[in-house]
């Protein structure tokens, strides 16, 4: 029989991470779960200039191994490992690893969200070197660069439109000749003088090195067949993301887009005792800061909690 623990983490963002410092420091003994690839988004992040602290920047790597540290300072206990399946239906909860079954009286997720991309060759290569998915974190970088912005709803007006506060040119490549985003922000984004449009048109080719970053891309006119080089210097994804909430579906009440539903303005869900932060619950935020904030409420939710059972 596995060991009973006060508090279970699910992920080791910085939702996760803050969640077991403030868990740790009350005393929680919180055991984390982060993962076969811990850290989240910000792993593949190589500077970090918008986390509150760091006049200089830091690599989100970095960041986020200070983080881990600090929560074990505290007495944070990690295991390297994914939750294969979470048993909710009654108190303690169960977290199945693996062989191994570990018991929690609260359980706190912040197994975060994926950012949705195209399945490119070099993708994974030029993530952090011209390729971004999160135009509010790099748009800086790009003073008086030439970027595209490939996607076509209200995410990738609105990063387009922040972008140009940086960038020379914004190019949007969409893949039809007509946008899906809502009128008021189609009509922001057409109004730019920074801003144009590549119709019909998808990216099947980033140019560049990680050493060199972003020199251009080949996108195809879906309706021709032809496919053109575009000169840019980056490139930014606005076509979603997955949030990754596989393990809760049926167990935990859900909205449209796949993210858990909290009780507003805290981090309970819809079971007594499972709390949820960061971007597994945020859609609209999504910044390492906010993630951060979700997971130290989510520590005071928890702790509450147990504090009202006993």
């Amino acid at each position: 029989m596995a060991t009973e623990r006060k508090v279970i983490i699910l992920g080791a963002g910085p939702a996760g991470l803050t969640a077991a410092l403030y868990a740790a420091r009350h005393a929680l003994k919180p055991l984390v779960l982060e993962g076969a690839s811990p850290g989240g988004q910000l792993m593949t992040t190589t500077e970090v200039e918008n986390y509150p602290g760091f006049a200089e920047g830091i690599a989100g790597p970095q960041l986020i191994l200070a983080m881990r540290q600090q929560a074990e300072r505290f007495g944070a206990d990690f295991v390297q490992r994914d939750a294969d399946a979470l048993e909710l239906s009654g108190r303690p909860f169960t977290v199945r690893a693996g062989a191994d079954a570990h018991v929690a009286r609260a359980l706190i997720i912040a197994t975060g969200a994926n950012a949705n991309l195209l399945g490119l060759d070099n993708e994974s290569e030029m993530m952090g070197h011209g390729l971004s998915v999160c135009a509010t974190c790099d748009g800086a970088f790009f003073r008086d660069k030439a970027v595209l912005v490939i996607g076509g709803g209200d995410s990738a007006m609105e990063e387009s439109t922040f972008l140009t506060r940086f960038a020379s040119r914004v190019s949007v490549v969409h893949r039809r000749d007509e946008l899906r985003a809502s009128e008021i922000m189609q009509e922001r984004a057409r109004s730019n003088k920074k801003i144009d449009f590549l119709w019909s048109r998808l990216l099947v080719e980033i140019l560049g090195t990680a050493e060199t970053g972003v020199t251009g891309a080949k996108v195809k006119n879906v309706k021709t067949g032809e496919v053109e080089e575009v000169a840019c210097d980056g490139i930014f994804y606005a076509i979603g993301h997955t949030p990754n909430t596989a393990l809760v579906q049926g167990r935990l009440d859900l909205d449209a887009k796949g993210y858990i539903v909290t009780r507003e303005g805290r981090t309970a869900t819809s079971v007594d005792g499972v709390f949820a932060a960061g971007d597994v619950v945020d859609s609209h935020y999504q910044q390492a800061v906010t993630a951060a904030g979700m997971g130290c409420m989510a520590a005071l939710d928890a702790q509450a909690f147990l504090d009202a059972l006993e």
